[in-house]
């Protein structure tokens, strides 16, 4: 189905124009030169930016700058004193040549555009100095504030002009270099969002990713010739620049960022992407040598987000994509930026194991959620990364199934693949296991910079993935899409927050959903119903009867009729709604409904045949209670046998496949 979705033929990237109308509010745009030298690992850029004050009524004192490469420029930085508190140290042992750092050089404010010529710029350098306003960090310089010597009113815009110097960091969170493999990420100055509160803007955190505003980038890279780029927006030209030189100029309008990548190494492959009732794609692909004969899967997975991302949420408006295949040890692998995302795969990744289809889904889904959506990721990381987790499980659930588990070895080199080991939707894709591990580590309604690093993947991914899924469960496929559509259509290009989505959650149902979200959003609490209790026994009656002789006690068995008690315990603190299902050995089925609010409820039925199975939750609309093993028990004779049966057979099967790759290799 999947490789359906590609037109047959390579054919070169168009060069396409400018919508004549905006996508989106032009607030901040980018004219950049840069010049990378491979040899000392440095660039050295000028840019200009455009900015418009569009926060509201209130007019900007002063300007908010990021800088994030300084976050490489020591082990004291906020970024590193986050991945240190995660338990991840490497930084600590790394030599003085693997980090990085941006420094700024002239910084001015240019004269309005129109104005006479030779009025001089103002030189706005001795305002510019760091801040670091959410944890004081005195070593953390990836933050600036500029003071403008006159506030900008609402409306008005203003033009800046930077120059900076950075060294490239050797592979440091997703950008960097390795040998002559150069990915050049969150690289520029670039401003943070004012609306009406103020600017929104975050140094850099190890947990968090990243919010700008909308823009036109046009950009200018100064490369060694001969050696292929790859960017954000589409290519106007290239031009020899001297000295062994060329200049390869980007121009991408209606984006948020702009990210380039550039090597000798890359092979480089074209497909373009056509869906009856969606606008066509050019689809560039860059790939290592050694990955290219994985070709084919890349595009595939490509066009299957391009065409259910389309057709469920809205189309993809761009026309153009580009995969980048990141070098082996480069740290990547895995990262979207607006019309170009990183992938990530293995030498030997067999097919149906879900790898690099996974990773190329979901980050060319992210071109919906991060790309156009572009929600605030410094606190609500989970209306991007959550509803591309769940979207991203979805598309593999209709494009790319069957999927087996794959066991890797010696460092993740040798894959085996499990092929009695089908990977489920529901468990498998939306990270169950994770979740369960970890599921009451953070509320995801507090910022997600502040949540504690080993818990911002399960809270921000995971959880969302499957309470979003349960939502599914819940309403169905076709009320969640309406919801997603509506909400997508409504607030792409508009930096829009959690009461956002959640109100339109509350209009396509017609119902408040109030109650779930507290449970799954503002609350840390988990999810868990058991069966505590189940026996069927027959119906005896005892008690004083009144006879000639006086009352006496007697005893009855009522004949073919027995009573079945079910108690149903709240085990986790969170609550919801569970169907209690009961089957009876003649056929007959039960079925009650419980609000799940009290820690317990009992349910009893007379009826003339023993029960022998119940369930909670017996469709299980309810994907996050972590103990499933415990919603259902059974009285019929042969039932617990053949679970065991089967369980034990699929473990001596996989320790069987162990012991087989152990013996091979050794």
């Amino acid at each position: 189905m999947a490789l359906a979705l590609l037109a047959a033929g390579d054919r070169p990237l168009a060069r396409q124009p400018s919508p004549t109308k905006p996508l989106a509010p032009r607030t901040a745009s980018y004219d950049i030169d840069v010049t990378l030298d491979p040899s000392t690992r440095t660039i050295t850029g000028t840019e200009i930016i455009t900015w418009t004050n569009t926060g509201g009524a209130i007019p900007a004192y002063s300007l908010r700058l990021h800088t994030y490469w300084n976050a490489f420029r020591s082990n004291r930085s906020t970024w590193m004193k986050q991945r240190r508190l995660s338990g991840d140290t490497p930084f600590d042992d790394r030599p003085a040549e693997d980090f990085g750092y941006i420094t700024i050089g002239e910084l001015q404010l240019l004269p309005p555009e129109g104005k006479p010529e030779g009025l001089p710029p103002q030189d706005l350098k001795p305002g510019f100095h760091y801040i670091q306003p959410y944890d004081q960090n005195p070593d953390d310089k990836s933050l600036a504030v500029i003071a403008l010597h006159d506030p900008v009113p609402p409306g008005q815009s203003i033009r800046l002009r930077l120059t900076w110097t950075a060294r490239i960091p050797r592979n440091f969170d997703r950008t960097g270099t390795i040998g002559n493999y150069f990915f050049i990420a969150q690289w520029f100055p670039k401003l943070g969002v004012f609306e009406g509160s103020g600017w929104t803007a975050a140094q850099f955190f190890a947990n968090t990713e990243f919010f700008s505003d909308f823009g036109r980038y046009d950009v200018r890279m100064t490369v060694p010739a001969g050696w292929k780029v790859g960017a954000t927006g589409v290519e106007q030209s290239q031009t020899d620049a001297g000295n062994g030189q060329t200049t390869h100029r980007y121009v991408q309008d209606d984006v948020h960022d702009f990210a380039w990548t550039t090597s000798p190494d890359y092979v480089e492959h074209t497909e373009r992407f056509e869906q009856p009732g969606l606008p066509p794609v050019d689809m560039r692909l860059l790939l290592q040598p050694e990955h290219d004969s994985q070709a084919d899967r890349h595009f595939a997975a490509t066009a299957a987000a391009l065409r259910f991302y389309g057709e469920w949420y809205g189309p993809y408006p761009y026309g153009h994509i580009t995969i980048v295949d990141p070098a082996w040890q480069s740290d990547a692998g895995g990262m979207e930026y607006p019309t170009l995302f990183t992938g990530g795969t293995r030498w030997l990744a067999p097919r149906q194991s879900n790898d690099p289809e996974s990773v190329v889904i979901h980050e060319a889904g992210h071109q919906f959620w991060y790309g156009m959506v572009a929600n605030d990721e410094v606190s609500f990381a989970w209306m991007d990364e959550g509803f591309n987790t769940f979207s991203e499980s979805r598309v593999q659930s209709v494009a790319f199934q069957p999927n087996y588990y794959a066991k890797r070895f010696f460092g993740g080199f040798i894959p085996w693949q499990i092929r009695d080991i089908r990977l489920q939707r529901a468990t498998d894709t939306n990270r169950m296991n994770s979740y369960r591990a970890d599921g009451d580590g953070d509320a995801p309604a507090n910022p997600a910079y502040l949540f504690y690093p080993a818990s911002h993947s399960v809270i921000t991914y995971n959880k969302t993935a499957l309470w979003m899924h349960t939502l599914e469960r819940k309403l169905g496929w076709e009320t969640l899409q309406k919801i997603m559509s509506t909400y997508f259509a409504r607030w792409k290009f508009k930096h829009p927050r959690p009461e956002d989505f959640f109100a339109v959650v509350n209009e396509v149902t017609g119902q408040d959903y109030t109650w779930f979200f507290d449970a799954v959003y503002r609350s840390s609490n988990t999810f868990d119903y058991a069966v505590e209790r189940f026996e069927t026994v027959p119906i005896k009656t005892r008690g004083f009867a009144d006879t000639p002789e006086g009352p006496r006690f007697e005893e009855k068995t009522v004949d073919g009729m027995y009573r079945t008690t079910v108690i149903a315990r709240r085990v986790g603190t969170a609550q919801f709604p569970v169907d209690v299902l009961v089957t009876f050995a003649n056929g007959e089925q039960v079925r009650e409904q419980w609000d799940g609010l009290a820690r317990w409820q009992d349910f009893s039925f007379d009826k003339p045949s023993k029960a022998v199975k119940v369930q909670i939750d017996p469709e299980r609309v309810l994907l996050l209670d972590t103990n499933y093993t415990n919603n259902s028990r059974t009285l019929e004779e042969g039932i617990t046998e053949k679970a065991a049966t089967k369980w034990s057979l699929r473990w001596m099967i996989w320790v069987q496949d162990l012991l087989m790759d152990y013996a091979f290799f050794v």
